[in-house]
């Protein structure tokens, strides 16, 4: 924008929408590839998964799967958050540290990637905000990561007292400047929201003692879709065109179900689907997760396969979960029997099972949470 040699700094924000997508996504183990654009680039088709009604060679009817959608057994006890005692979150108490007049009139910015601090912006006087703003702008990120719909006035009291009396280890006074100045540190921020999503989660998570069937999902119902042009599999034993997938290993199991004998039919889990199970997360917050593959065997029992290539912390919450939903499906109902496995990019490739009921003898783990 300007002549000479001014170095100058452009900052890209995404909507609120769109990066809680992403980082939904990026949860669930999805990875995003990087293209490039402008002068030079070829253009990109997107590809359309949709129900393969017009493959006479298909019988949609015993390529189907019958999802039951289970009533959610997680939930949050909005009352609960009165009882939040600020006294008793554990954390590590900060260092008050003692900045100059002109420091605590910088706005430092940092690369969100590095952390590194790219320039500093000085404010006058009169840009100095008020500690109210910084109490609310936590009270309000806190909501929003925890999706809480109310309770913002008994959030900001206890965000308010936290920071006052046990934040830096001791009583402070908030109308002080420098104060907003430790305040904007990032382990200060950190610390607030952290420990309070924590302490929360603890206090307001609950869990249902039973689940009912409350509809069914049909996978020939599935709407069409667009996705990005990607490598995918032709599919013939499922009642979707195409087969994507996530990470390679999907697409190579994807190809290891097209050839079993014992597999009458499956299908990718997409979004599109509504397939997901509400799980509590290694963290305590409160989640969906959506497994990978269903798979409908020539002996009736329907599986859910989770299919992974590094295991993370969220992995046995979710197949405790997954355990868990199989063992109220095969309670309420008994025409058809669920059941789950775990198969990891590493084995499979090591044992290369010959169909899929080896799959199922030899992929055992996370099986004990039954």
């Amino acid at each position: 924008m300007y002549p000479g040699d001014v170095e100058e700094y452009v900052s890209v924000v995404g909507t609120n929408a769109f990066m809680e997508f992403v980082e939904s996504i990026q949860a669930e183990g999805v990875e995003l590839e990087r293209k490039a654009m402008g002068q030079g680039t070829g253009a990109k088709t997107p590809l359309v998964i949709e129900v393969d009604t017009e493959n006479d060679t298909k019988d949609l009817d015993k390529l189907d799967i019958f999802i039951p959608v289970l009533s959610p057994r997680i939930y949050r006890e909005y009352k609960n958050l009165a009882d939040l005692d600020t006294g008793s979150i554990p954390f590590q108490a900060l260092l008050y540290r003692q900045f100059s007049e002109a420091e605590q009139r910088e706005i430092v910015f940092k690369d969100i990637t590095s952390g590194v601090i790219t320039h500093t912006t000085i404010l006058d006087s009169a840009g100095v905000a008020d500690y109210r703003s910084v109490i609310g702008y936590f009270a309000q990120t806190i909501m929003k990561e925890l999706r809480l719909v109310s309770g913002y006035d008994v959030l900001y009291g206890k965000v308010k007292t936290f920071v006052r009396d046990a934040l830096f280890g001791s009583m402070i006074e908030l109308e002080s400047p420098n104060t907003l100045r430790n305040l904007s540190e990032l382990a200060a921020t950190k610390t607030v929201i952290e420990s309070f999503k924590k302490a929360i989660n603890e206090l307001t998570v609950r869990t249902k003692g039973d689940a009912q069937i409350r509809d069914t999902i049909k996978l020939r119902e599935t709407r069409p879709f667009v996705v990005k042009d990607q490598g995918y599999l032709m599919a013939k034993k499922s009642v979707f065109n195409r087969v994507i997938g996530d990470s390679p290993f999907e697409l190579c199991f994807a190809s290891f179900l097209e050839d079993c004998d014992d597999v009458v039919s499956y299908a990718k889990n997409y979004l599109a689907v509504h397939f997901k199970l509400d799980y509590v997360k290694a963290n305590g917050d409160m989640s969906n997760y959506y497994p990978d593959f269903l798979v409908k065997m020539t002996d009736g029992r329907i599986v859910v396969v989770e299919t992974k290539g590094q295991v993370d912390e969220d992995v046995p919450p979710k197949m405790a979960r997954l355990c868990q939903w199989c063992e109220d499906l095969n309670r309420l109902q008994s025409t058809v029997k669920y059941a789950f496995v775990f198969v990891d990019d590493e084995g499979f490739k090591k044992y290369g099972p010959k169909n899929f009921r080896q799959v199922l003898e030899g992929f055992k783990a996370y099986q004990e949470c039954c």
